[in-house]
């Protein structure tokens, strides 16, 4: 018998509040219109943005991503992917699904910049 084997077989208790630990998943705070008006002052006072749209992970909910043409970048929580697309596609904002894409190395950049500048 190896020494784990007696808890193999061993029914789980539940817990409360342990179960959302236990499986992985989580509870994100929801996209509100604060977020969308955020996106909105973003797009209409930088120029060259594009839209990332980043699928939900384990930790947080969909998000959109912002990066204008110098790098500059910000990045709110969105209802979902759809509403990402279709915000983007208002304003006039080519958008992608970050994970095929990836993110723009201009964004990559502007962050070095700024650690260089000492502002991050």
């Amino acid at each position: 018998m190896g020494l784990f084997d007696r808890f193999r077989d061993r029914p789980r208790r539940s817990r409360p509040g342990r179960d959302t630990a236990r499986t992985g998943s989580t509870t994100v705070r929801a996209s509100d219109g604060a977020d969308a008006q955020h996106l909105l002052q973003f797009v209409t006072s930088r120029r060259g943005v594009e839209g990332f749209v980043e699928p939900r992970t384990a930790v947080s909910d969909v998000t959109l991503l912002l990066v204008a043409h110098d790098g500059e970048w910000t990045r709110r929580r969105v209802p979902s992917v759809k509403w990402a697309h279709a915000f983007a596609n208002k304003h006039r904002v080519p958008s992608y699904d970050a994970a095929v894409v990836g993110v723009p190395q201009r964004m990559r950049d502007y962050n070095r910049r700024r650690k260089l500048q000492g502002e991050l």
